[in-house]
């Protein structure tokens, strides 16, 4: 048994790996400041022991032999400067992953932009259905699992399916993380700009994918989405076979006579250009289509049969914050909760919810809080993503006194356009002391039967989602 501590726990990463290194047998503590479900519950439910607040005490008292450092934790931390100073063992949460949790098994790395981990709890879902007991590590509590992280169920020779962010590792290893995952069967679901604060440009995340795909080995295989343009691009020179997936008859995994329903997508399967049969999937939108065909190729170059993988995604269950139905209310109020905060995914999201609640008005809470959306990089992409909201009501920016007023997000600027599209905007002053109480007193006053408030944020939104659950329930 190794004890480890975790600078960072609160993390949703950080908190999955602690929980499965907790069940495979290690003693598990940590620390953070702002810890908040479900990632809060989900440590308290596995009696993880976490200090509020970072203090070099903490690390007196448990004295861990390997203290692992979140990607968010940077030096002036009073336990990264004790650890420092007593040369304790430090290491990086996806190192902790690749030498505990992957290595013995093949591994599966699911990248992009948008939708990773959507793909990745339904691939491990299809693993496990089909009886290969996968590890994997999800950025969320998988729903069929209940669950972010596991050790894989066989002693050898398994499967383990990883959720490969971009994102850099910690604070001394500025290399994204998803090149330490070792990958045997990768995917590139799309690329787009992201992450501002540690990329400057689509060349830099390119030039971290190219870095990825050189880590596969010849007899691997990339599948890419061949509808993204920048992913096709940084595929040309890979090491391994490539395959494509898209909506059309042009790649190797293909989708065709796409079909909706009030409560399902359907659509026909073509692999290699012959038929594979009807998939019927309980989501919206070509973004979880192309998701559903990322997973399926996965599944299959792992062995399972068409006839399983079929069976397997009727009874996917999606992970928590991504299209999550929070509560259904009386007059008929629904609730959603969804984590999308780029400008491509909150319109894929809101197109979603367009296809499924055609004839219902859709309130959009968006709350500018990821380190991208805080700034003005996606101003005019943010004017763009709202296009299927009737109502569109916008956050304070998180820390908004990070940025100079000119590299800033302008929300009064945003709000401008969407009022002149047609649209009724809120937006939250700055100065407010009732946040985001204001919020809810507006869709109170504006809230009709049967509307649809959808909340998008990667973040709490400051416990809107609680506040508005509270005040449906009160209306009869």
């Amino acid at each position: 048994m190794v004890s480890f501590y975790f600078i960072g726990i609160g993390g949703t990463a950080m908190a999955s790996v602690a929980v499965a290194l907790s069940l495979a047998g290690h003693e598990v503590t940590g620390s953070d400041t702002a810890l908040y479900p479900p990632m809060s519950d989900y440590l308290d439910a596995h009696s993880i022991a976490c200090f509020n607040g970072f203090n070099p005490d903490n690390l007196s008292k448990t004295k861990p032999d390997i203290v692992v450092v979140g990607n968010a934790v940077s030096r002036g931390n009073p336990e990264l400067e004790a650890a420092l100073n007593d040369h304790m063992h430090l290491v990086s949460m996806p190192e902790v992953v690749r030498r505990e949790l992957i290595t013995g098994n093949t591994s599966v790395v699911i990248t992009g932009t948008h939708g990773k981990t959507t793909t990745t709890s339904l691939a491990a879902w299809l693993f496990e259905y089909a009886g290969l007991q996968p590890g994997f590590l999800i950025g969320g509590i998988a729903e069929n699992f209940n669950a972010g992280c596991r050790a894989s169920g066989r002693k050898s020779n398994g499967f383990f399916i990883t959720e490969g962010d971009e994102y850099d590792t910690a604070f001394f290893d500025k290399r994204s993380k998803f090149v330490h995952y070792r990958p045997d069967i990768a995917v590139i679901n799309n690329i787009e700009f992201d992450h501002a604060d540690i990329f400057t440009s689509i060349e830099d995340i390119k030039r971290s994918f190219r870095q990825f795909i050189a880590l596969i080995p010849s007899n691997g295989v990339l599948i890419v989405n061949g509808q993204d343009s920048v992913a096709s691009e940084v595929s040309g020179n890979a090491p391994s076979a490539v395959e494509r997936f898209g909506l059309g008859e042009t790649f190797e995994w293909s989708a065709v006579d796409v079909k909706n329903t009030a409560d399902s997508t359907s659509f026909q399967l073509l692999h290699r250009a012959k038929p594979a049969g009807t998939f019927t999937i309980d989501q919206f939108g070509e973004h979880n289509i192309l998701n559903t065909l990322a997973a399926i190729a996965v599944s299959s170059h792992a062995g399972i049969p068409f006839s399983t993988i079929r069976n397997g995604i009727r009874s996917f269950k999606r992970p928590k914050r991504r299209m999550e139905i929070v509560g259904e209310f009386n007059r008929g109020m629904m609730l959603i909760d969804d984590f999308a905060h780029h400008p491509t995914a909150i319109r894929a999201t809101l197109t979603s919810l367009r296809q499924r609640f055609a004839k219902r008005r859709i309130i959009a809470c968006f709350e500018p809080r990821s380190n991208t959306s805080t700034r003005n990089v996606f101003q005019h992409d943010l004017e763009n993503a709202f296009a299927d909201a009737d109502i569109v009501v916008i956050g304070k920016v998180h820390r908004a006194e990070r940025y100079a007023e000119n590299l800033r997000l302008d929300t009064e600027k945003l709000s401008a356009v969407l009022s002149r599209s047609g649209k009724k905007v809120y937006v939250s002053a700055s100065e407010s002391t009732r946040y985001p109480q204001d919020i809810e007193a507006f869709i109170d006053e504006n809230l009709r039967d049967d509307d649809v408030i959808v909340l998008l944020s990667n973040g709490s939104f400051n416990g809107l989602k609680q506040l508005l659950t509270e005040s449906f329930l009160k209306k009869g």
